[in-house]
């Protein structure tokens, strides 16, 4: 399969290299079409309608347009299945996050990331658990103490399925932890926003998201957070909020947003868009909207993202196992 192809291309970037003697410079000689595979207002396309215009304002493209396309259904499949069709052509782009990996893992998606390339990653996302703020949860430690004593005790929220990202991120840190995972309560919902007003409406008790989804309802009094999934403390709006390590969790769980190319493009076409969005990667008003939305810029190319991809898909499968979800694929 071309993924096992990708992976000879990985070694020290040294094929890439190779190849790229042998190509012409490329460049877009036509129309960029930006395949965004959910639905308009949430992160995944606040991010690439902004990385858009950064390409746009930027003159990163070399004067020709770039045509943002939502294609939603399916889990994201009929947007990778869109993508596939330009097999080879670096004139479309597509999102590449973190959440197709769990899904194609666990057979939510039926398409599998790894048959494309993923050119870079830009965002490094924090998902957080939170509860209201009534709730006498009041940390990390007090979520895993209830759930060690009854896994069913609690009413999970997490979006937009099981097996997904956003799971996967109060999955792992409650396992390590010692809680029986299969065992929880989970209600999926199709969205981090509805998941949260569920929360607020006393529907469920805590709720998995996304910083940028939870962040606001904290500032307004309704909800708080007990821990996040960061590697390392947060900054800004999450100054303060501890880490599952920090509460003696050693776990962490990040999903990562950036963009992927069509199968079949080559090594000139991947270096032109590498670089093109390294540009944006610097491009202080991305950062700054990344930053508000409480997430971190940054930058990871082709390599680095395609060494990701394929060691959280392994991940993914063993964390789907132990959840009881198809894995493995």
């Amino acid at each position: 399969m071309q993924f096992r192809f990708l992976a000879g291309l990985m070694l020290g970037g040294l094929c890439l290299a190779a190849t790229a003697l042998a190509q012409t410079a490329w460049k877009p000689s036509e129309r960029i079409n930006y395949i965004i595979g959910v639905a308009p207002g949430g992160t995944v396309d606040l991010y690439a309608r902004a990385i858009k215009d950064s390409l746009e304002r930027l003159k990163l493209t070399g004067g020709e347009p770039v045509i943002v396309e939502n294609k939603v259904g399916a889990g994201g499949a009929l947007a990778m299945n869109a993508l596939r069709a330009g097999h080879g052509n670096a004139h479309y782009l597509g999102t590449f996050h973190t959440g197709a990996i769990a899904g194609a893992v666990t057979g939510l998606i039926k398409a599998d990331p790894r048959e494309f390339m993923p050119v870079a990653m830009l965002v490094e996302e924090t998902s957080v658990v939170a509860v209201r703020a009534d709730s006498p949860l009041r940390s990390g430690t007090d979520l895993v103490a209830a759930l060690k004593a009854d896994p069913t005790a609690l009413r999970i929220a997490v979006a937009p399925a099981l097996g997904q990202n956003i799971h996967m991120a109060i999955a792992k840190p409650l396992h390590v932890a010692g809680v029986a995972i299969d065992k929880l309560t989970i209600a999926p919902f199709r969205s981090s926003g509805e998941s949260v007003t569920a929360l607020i409406g006393g529907h469920v008790d805590v709720v998995s998201a996304t910083a940028p989804v939870v962040l606001p309802q904290v500032a307004n009094g309704k909800l708080r957070i007990l821990a996040s999934a960061a590697p390392v403390p947060g900054s800004g709006p999450l100054a303060g909020v501890k880490t599952w390590r920090e509460q003696g969790v050693p776990a962490d769980y990040v999903s990562y947003n950036g963009v992927t190319l069509p199968p079949g493009v080559h090594a000139e076409q991947i270096r032109f868009w590498e670089e093109a969005l390294r540009k944006v990667s610097q491009d202080p008003q991305w950062r700054a909207l990344v930053e508000k939305s409480g997430n971190q810029p940054i930058f990871r190319g082709y390599v680095e993202s395609h060494r990701y991809m394929m060691s959280e898909w392994d991940a993914a499968a063993e964390l789907a196992r132990t959840l009881g979800l198809k894995g493995g694929r």
